[in-house]
């Protein structure tokens, strides 16, 4: 904006002098007068326009250089030079696009000068007067290249000032990142090197080294064989003890740049390693502890066997009246001394094959048998507890024997547990149905109950032992063992449980195993005629 008012001062200055002395032509001051028009009007449009303001002012300046030298006698008048005024506002702006602009209005003011004095009589400038604006013309036109190259010139050492600000900058991160970032062939050899260095290094004595000289003896083939993978697939890790210092371990990421050249970050890991490892005891102590809580549960168990069969044998004999008539009251308590000796018995058994099948002493006792007759003994077992608690518990089993080779006692706890957990869950007047059919060589068992249903949280969780659902009262009804048991004996058999809820509105328990025996094809006889 300065060097166009610069030019709007100097034509003035002109314009006035002239005007002062009545020697100069009419022509001579509109051409003055025009250009003083386009300074003024390009310092507006620079100031307010940004870039497009600048673009409009190398326009009107080209506007302006061919009025006036079409006002002086064209292009071989005193002012033609000033056809080149479009392309010096260009430079002055400091502007690289705009010297494209300036240099195409240029040729398209010249070309409308050339034009005029080819075919209209353009005025004529009186000598003295024509060299004095000649002389204005071209010192002009050349403040106005100074301007654009003073611009220029600054604008190039500002641009050098921040580069070389940024330069320290990012040298200045590189150095204190808590890596020491390395630059390298990748035979191993150090080019460069930032940042923090393992303990024992010192990251200036990097450059020109080889990097299998900080390795240890035992780990240099591994790091060898990372260099080659990252040269030849991009990227590679390993971890090795240094060769400084054997207590250390040090973890290098490698990462290939463009040619020959790999980038690596090396970094002091015995932190890390000290908590791995301590993880790692921790771990084995947690599966120490609870090896041996299966075995004290497994042991306990079995030692509550005994006096509770006494208790059970006992009660039934009170109950049945061996020995002769007693009270009401008391065979009321013989039948609850029975009925809760049969849940403690429930109980204990849960905890005893649990125990057994996280210890991995749990033996399958495999059998062939119709795997209708043990869930349809279940369904009889349970069909008294579903009727006292106002539950419909329905059956569909398929039509033709499902014949399979398994644990005749596992599939018979299979569907207890999950009959036993579709009553608990499921409120008066709901349903419970229980399907068994094969699909192909697996026996698919289904629960589906009408009952309150499990949230997605507590989906996460079943299963897995001792874990329940539910409010307070039904947890109290069991030890949380029968889906992580029936989930158990299914892996066993070689299959899987799938759950299946919306809550509100009831649950879907599947168990599929590859327990069925193939069945024979019949064979049609065929009597030879003879």
């Amino acid at each position: 904006m300065s060097w166009h008012l610069a030019w709007v001062l100097a034509l003035a200055a002109a314009a006035g002098t002239l005007a002062l002395r009545g020697d100069a032509p009419a022509a001579a001051l509109a051409a003055l007068g025009a250009m003083g028009a386009a300074g003024l009007a390009g310092a507006f449009l620079a100031e307010v326009g940004g870039e497009g303001g600048a673009a409009t002012a190398v326009l009107a300046w080209a506007v302006a250089g061919a009025a006036a030298c079409l006002l002086t006698g064209g292009t071989g008048g005193p002012m033609a030079v000033w056809c080149l005024a479009p392309l010096a506002a260009g430079a002055a702006f400091g502007r690289p696009r705009l010297l494209g602009l300036g240099a195409a209005a240029g040729v398209a003011a010249a070309a409308v000068a050339a034009m005029g004095g080819a075919f209209v009589l353009l005025p004529r400038i009186p000598e003295p007067l024509a060299a004095w604006l000649s002389l204005l013309a071209l010192g002009a036109t050349g403040l106005g290249f100074a301007a654009g190259l003073v611009a220029l010139q600054g604008k190039v050492r500002g641009e050098g000032a921040r580069a070389r600000d940024t330069e320290l900058s990012l040298r200045e991160a590189l150095d204190h990142q808590p890596q020491l970032l390395m630059s390298l062939y990748s035979g191993g050899r150090i080019l460069e090197a930032f940042g923090e260095a393992p303990i024992g290094l010192e990251t200036r004595d990097m450059p020109g080294r080889n990097l299998a000289e900080l390795v240890g003896a035992e780990d240099r083939a591994g790091v060898e064989q990372a260099l080659m993978r990252a040269a030849a697939e991009g990227s590679a890790d390993v971890a090795f003890v240094p060769a400084h210092d054997a207590q250390g371990w040090c973890v290098l990421t490698v990462r290939r740049m463009t040619g020959s050249r790999l980038v690596a970050a090396l970094r002091d890991a015995r932190a890390q390693r000290r908590r791995e490892a301590e993880l790692e005891e921790a771990r084995l102590v947690a599966e120490q502890q609870n090896a041996g809580k299966s075995r004290f549960l497994a042991n306990m168990s079995h030692e509550l066997r005994t006096p509770l069969n006494a208790i059970m044998g006992f009660s039934d004999i009170m109950r049945q009246r061996l020995f002769g008539p007693m009270s009401d009251r008391y065979a009321e308590y013989a039948d609850l001394i029975h009925e809760s000796g049969a849940h403690l018995l429930e109980l204990i058994n849960d905890v005893l094959d649990m125990s057994k099948i996280e210890a991995e002493r749990f033996e399958l006792a495999r059998e062939d048998f119709d795997a209708r007759d043990a869930i349809a003994a279940v369904l009889r077992l349970m069909r008294g507890q579903a009727d006292r608690a106002g539950i419909s518990l329905k059956g569909e089993l398929a039509p033709g024997s499902l014949e399979a080779e398994a644990d005749r006692r596992a599939i018979k706890q299979i569907a207890f547990n999950l009959i036993s957990n579709a009553l608990k869950f499921t409120p008066r007047g709901g349903s419970v149905t229980v399907s068994a059919r094969p699909d192909g060589e697996v026996l698919e068992i289904s629960v589906t109950d009408t009952g309150v249903g499990i949230s997605a949280d507590d989906l996460a969780r079943l299963g897995r032992p001792y874990e329940q659902a539910g409010g307070a009262e039904q947890k109290q009804a069991g030890a949380g063992l029968g889906l992580s048991l029936v989930r158990a004996f299914a892996r066993l058999h070689g299959g899987e449980m799938t759950l299946e809820s919306t809550l509100g509105e009831g649950t879907t328990v599947t168990v599929r195993m590859p327990v069925l025996i193939p069945q024979a094809e019949p064979r049609v006889a065929r009597i030879a005629e003879g």
